[in-house]
């Protein structure tokens, strides 16, 4: 079954977005008007595209952000000149011998730049590369919209005073950078494999843009392992994407999921490059949660899983990456491996962190129901509801709150 129209646009703007700018910002260099322009033309497009597509999509959008340009430079009185090279553009669009998955790469390693914060690089990356909105990268961040959006501003502001250019930098300094990149081709899948709002549980178009990215950064650093644990990290947990929702959406959890509807290819696949880097020094985080992504898909039934070397694993990342988040899913391997009661004292330290979140409450009410401390767990999972921005989410929270009601 394909795709509504309106989710297909969005996919095809979504692609066709760091192309634009990718042109437009190797010709002129004013990257902030540049990403300006082809955001205006981008809104456009989705007015007007339902309508009917245009013939050459990517030269639509060139032409209109190229006259938003032109409209700029004109109100900031710019030479005759300026303007007549970008009205040109709307007559022909062939460009150089550099390719569109370079323009994209090229694009991130720009974002990216060692003058900007790694928060403000992450959010540049995320809004330029991945075409998240403000709200979802704030969400991401864990941050009010509004920072964020003062927070992408001032980043393209810092590109434009750092006088960057589009090209990709030396390789010493591209190695510098590829951590952000790695990070942010990280959130792009996170946003598309649960969604932070919205009808979908999923946005599939964000999780497979992610892969082919990262396909890319692979081909063009194979000595990078965590660059390919990274890959492997998104084709084992892409997997299990046919079985992680019913018919109509409601969210299936793992333990309850269909294996057969795994994606066995990429499993193969993740594996193999999992297989291919791990023991090539002390493993990075990226091919950490990649192991683990493997037991899990291993595993012939949720009984089967070996939660003592998942639980194993994640005192390794959180050793190696500490963050709330990793507490929080190590929290739940405990559960599994030494009972509810020992995931739960992990849960107290988190509420600080993770408290504008429904997942700390939605992990909790699991475990509360592990225990069977049915009304504490309805409190949980209600809160958790309350605080979701995803419709199918919050319906799966709902029914888990019916269900202790009858406990």
């Amino acid at each position: 079954m394909g795709s509504p129209p309106d989710a297909r646009i969005e996919d095809l703007l979504r692609t066709l977005a760091p192309q634009v700018l990718g042109v437009l910002a190797r010709t002129h260099g004013q990257f902030d008007a540049c990403e300006d322009a082809v955001q205006e033309a981008l809104l456009e497009a989705s007015l007007q595209w339902p309508s009917g597509l245009p013939d050459n999509p990517k030269a639509w959008l060139m032409a209109v952000a190229s006259r938003r340009l032109v409209d700029y430079w004109r109100s900031e009185c710019a030479r005759r000149a300026r303007e007549e090279r970008v009205a040109a553009m709307d007559a022909d669009f062939h460009y150089s011998s550099v390719s569109e998955a370079d323009d994209t790469l090229t694009l991130m390693f720009l974002c990216c730049h060692p003058a900007l914060s790694a928060p403000s690089q992450l959010a540049l990356t995320l809004r330029a590369v991945g075409g998240l909105t403000t709200a979802e990268i704030a969400s991401a961040f864990l941050v009010p919209e509004a920072t964020m959006g003062q927070r992408i501003s001032r980043a393209k502001q810092g590109i434009q005073k750092a006088g960057a250019t589009f090209t990709m930098p030396p390789p010493s300094e591209r190695k510098a950078r590829l951590g952000v990149v790695l990070h942010v081709l990280y959130l792009i899948f996170n946003e598309g494999y649960a969604a932070s709002s919205g009808p979908s549980l999923q946005r599939e178009e964000l999780t497979t843009e992610a892969i082919r990215v990262v396909r890319l950064l692979v081909a063009v650093a194979p000595r990078e392992p965590e660059a390919t644990g990274l890959l492997a990290l998104m084709l084992l947990t892409d997997s299990r994407r046919a079985a992680r929702a019913l018919a109509d959406g409601t969210p299936v959890p793992l333990a309850e999921q269909d294996r057969r509807l795994w994606n066995r290819d990429q499993i193969e696949e993740g594996i193999t490059l999992l297989s291919a880097v791990l023991g090539r020094g002390a493993a990075g985080p990226y091919q950490l949660q990649a192991a683990i992504a493997a037991v899990h898909a291993e595993a012939a039934s949720s009984d089967q899983t070996d939660w003592p070397q998942i639980l194993a694993l994640y005192t390794v990342l959180e050793a190696v990456a500490p963050s709330p988040v990793v507490t929080l899913n190590r929290a739940v391997a405990v559960a599994m491996v030494h009972g509810p009661a020992a995931g739960l004292e992990l849960l107290a330290g988190l509420d600080t962190a993770l408290g504008r979140t429904h997942r700390l409450d939605a992990v909790r009410g699991h475990l509360l129901e592990m225990s069977g401390a049915y009304v504490e767990a309805r409190a949980a999972y209600l809160l958790a509801a309350k605080k979701t921005g995803s419709l199918p989410e919050r319906k799966y929270l709902m029914e888990k709150v019916a269900r202790m009601d009858q406990q």
